[in-house]
């Protein structure tokens, strides 16, 4: 009896969680994209790289070539919004330098499997970046997105921003779980910049909806129904 009040709690629950993404689905069909969406400007050095990421016939060595070119410059993007505080440097020449350094620290979360074609991208652009890791995966019975696994840093409440790396939006499921465990362990939403390649109208704006603080910078709109393939055709399987 006691498995069987569960069985029917736990079901009763993922109808409501279904029936709250059709809801904000259907409020984010008609509505324009959000503010804090921020799509990269389309110059021609990132149509040009668009245009061999989604060419079939692009070698996997150019592929990871040009992501991790192209992710570096998402993240360059989202670092704008990375705290600064003004600082002194004495030059060679003994002339005084008023600059800029990070104010407080900055963490990236990989969203597994995907979010780890992000990783040479952030080395590059913040090699002392801190990474954390989760995993959500969608239950394909109920079509419900379920955390599996997290391993955060013990103080991401107190940095200064926090990333959230993950190379498509599709329904928004699991960027709206992603997001949520971040806020539930203390990051302010206004901390947080979910940093994709591909992502829909309607699902970026199903996360902002529920967060309207964070931000989210893509390369591309494309389709919410498309399928996963950049995280494929950069790893390979």
């Amino acid at each position: 009896m006691v498995v069987d009040r569960v069985q029917k709690i736990l079901a009763h629950k993922s109808q409501l969680h279904q029936l709250e993404l059709r809801r904000l689905g259907k409020a984010a069909e008609d509505a324009p994209l959000h503010a804090n969406a921020l799509v990269l400007e389309q110059t021609n050095q990132v149509r040009g790289i668009h245009t061999l990421l989604l060419n079939p016939q692009t070698s996997r060595e150019d592929y990871i070539f040009y992501f991790d070119r192209l992710s570096a410059l998402l993240i360059e993007k989202a670092c704008d919004f990375l705290p600064l505080r003004t600082t002194q440097v004495t030059t060679p020449q003994g002339d005084v330098y008023t600059g800029l350094r990070k104010a407080d620290e900055v963490s990236a979360v990989v969203i597994l499997r995907g979010g780890s074609a992000f990783e040479t991208g952030l080395r590059r652009t913040i090699p002392d970046c801190r990474t954390g890791r989760i995993l959500i995966q969608t239950n394909y019975r109920t079509g419900e997105p379920e955390l599996h696994y997290r391993a955060l840093s013990s103080n991401i409440s107190q940095h200064g921003l926090v990333l959230l790396l993950d190379p498509q939006i599709s329904s928004g499921g699991a960027a709206l779980m992603a997001v949520r465990v971040l806020v539930d362990h203390g990051v302010p939403e206004d901390r947080i910049v979910f940093v994709t390649y591909l992502a829909g109208r309607i699902g970026i704006n199903r996360v902002l909806s529920v967060f309207p603080d964070v931000r989210v910078v893509v390369a591309r709109m494309g389709d919410e129904s498309e399928m996963r393939w950049v995280e494929t055709r950069y790893l390979g399987c």
